[in-house]
């Protein structure tokens, strides 16, 4: 089998109890574990950290819709070279946006995607984002007002393709190998 992470990977049963809770309740509804909680399980402060950011950004209702979340994490994952975001958000966005097209193009080249105009600027400003942030001003961010995003989802796509920035990071230098159980997520 191959490993998972450059790092080793704890046992479940060694786990903290809240992290172990967690991860089983994932197991339950997902089927499986996704390889990105065992890897981050290595460092429980940081597995507890990551998580509940995680969780504020993509589980927010309001808003961007989820599958509006996930293009960001695909879309800016591709452009970091992430593997595990690109194939792990992929299987996400193709179940929430009920789209295994949309997910697939998007994973390729957002600009040629199936989306609305209002998307792709979404996308585009996650994109200034993840590649330079320090270049964002007052006209990428009326850009996006233009489009008709509240100062409050602008916010969002800022944080997310920031946060995903340093999991997309973290997943390339530990290695993280996606489960092959997304591959066929969303695709029936």
């Amino acid at each position: 089998m191959t490993a998972i992470s450059r790092w080793p990977v704890p046992a479940l049963q060694d786990l903290p109890d809240d992290i172990r809770a967690r991860i089983l309740a994932v197991q339950e509804k997902a089927g499986f574990v996704p390889n990105v909680f065992l890897v981050l399980a290595h460092r429980p402060d940081e597995f507890r950290a990551f998580f509940a950011y995680h969780d504020a950004l993509m589980d927010k209702r309001g808003g961007l819709t989820l599958a509006e979340r996930e293009m960001i994490v695909v879309a800016t994952s591709n452009a970091n070279q992430c593997q595990y975001c690109v194939i792990a958000h992929g299987a996400v966005l193709r179940i929430r946006a009920k789209n295994p097209l949309v997910a697939d193009q998007v994973a390729v080249n957002y600009r040629k995607a199936d989306i609305t105009p209002k998307q792709k600027a979404m996308l585009d400003f996650a994109m200034q984002v993840a590649a330079g942030g320090y270049a964002v001003g007052d006209a990428e961010i009326e850009a996006l007002t233009g489009h008709g995003f509240s100062e409050e989802e602008v916010w969002d796509i800022a944080a997310i393709a920031a946060f995903f920035g340093m999991s997309n990071r973290m997943a390339n230098v530990t290695g993280m190998r996606p489960n092959d159980e997304f591959y066929a997520l969303g695709r029936g």
